[in-house]
């Protein structure tokens, strides 16, 4: 079992729930741990969590067990990891794979292929947790949380948008300023489950973005989002007159490469546990790396 301890050292008392949900334990996993065969103990004793601290008490969670993702299905390719400690997980996911199993990729997906990565490790939490999502033709770095209370904690981070993530993205066109930012409102358009369009009546959205290098007609961006709308990147380009390169739904008669050219090269988060930020890199695949090259001046 997973477990975590902590020291008060506060001078006031301090209800235990209060304590250890200053530590991003929410209410939910506060009721998985009492009922679903989880511990909170105090200097060592079985503890409820309406107890008072003391200075100096040590106060210990026990996670409870997790079952497993049964309708998930196993996947043995093999996955590109960026990084792994026992909290948290970071694989470079390839183009063409999805993020998450659907109808259409119910047997191969990122979560499928991390699923297969646990088992062959005989991890005791086979509980997939897939924290940030890509596109299925969007390649690049993508978070897992190994247990419940490390996806409680990187939720929260996601809410208060203090995950870094940064793309590069070759787009259409020249881009003469070397850097800029698009703050319009995005939300679905009426024809399309899947498309979406800068509307009045969609969410702010926020992108801003530095030229790396200007191609013969195209450009490669740096781009962090500020808001993380789905399509965001390339509803924001194709809205300012520059839709990335190969984008099948926002810039369809453009062929010149397989998928749309977008790739989470990095992300930043803390890591709470030890007290530290993780930073992860994942270089441009061989297929933007070679349009760059053919694209050259």
């Amino acid at each position: 079992m997973t477990d975590f301890t902590w020291k008060y050292t506060g001078r006031a008392p301090i209800k235990v729930r209060t304590f250890i949900m200053s530590y991003g334990i929410t209410r939910t996993l506060l009721k998985k741990i009492k009922y679903h065969g989880g511990q909170t103990l105090v200097n060592g004793e079985q503890s409820l969590v309406n107890r008072m601290l003391q200075t100096g008490d040590t106060v210990k969670v026990v996670l409870p067990p997790e079952p497993e993702n049964d309708h998930v299905s196993v996947s043995s390719v093999p996955i590109e990891i960026v990084h792994e400690d026992p909290n948290f997980l970071v694989v470079n996911k390839p183009a063409g794979v999805a993020s998450v199993p659907s109808h259409n990729y119910s047997e191969d997906s990122l979560v499928n292929r991390v699923k297969g990565y646990y088992q062959r490790r005989g991890y005791a939490n086979q509980k997939i947790h897939i924290v940030t999502r890509l596109d299925k033709d969007t390649s690049g770095l993508v978070i897992f949380a190994k247990h419940h209370f490390a996806h409680s904690v990187l939720d929260k981070q996601l809410k208060d948008r203090t995950i870094q993530k940064t793309y590069l993205a070759i787009v259409a066109g020249r881009i003469s300023s070397p850097h800029f930012e698009i703050y319009l409102p995005i939300g679905r358009t009426e024809d399309s489950f899947v498309k979406r369009q800068v509307t009045d009546t969609g969410k702010m959205s926020v992108t801003e973005a530095w030229t790396v290098c200007r191609l013969a007609k195209q450009t490669l961006l740096r781009v962090q989002l500020h808001t993380g709308r789905t399509h965001q990147i390339r509803v924001h380009m194709d809205t300012i007159g520059h839709p990335l390169i190969g984008d099948w739904l926002y810039n369809p008669d453009d062929h010149s490469m397989a998928r749309q050219a977008l790739h989470c090269a990095e992300l930043t988060f803390y890591d709470p546990f030890a007290d530290r930020n993780i930073h992860c890199e994942a270089r441009l695949p061989e297929d933007m790396r070679s349009y760059i090259n053919l694209h050259k001046l």
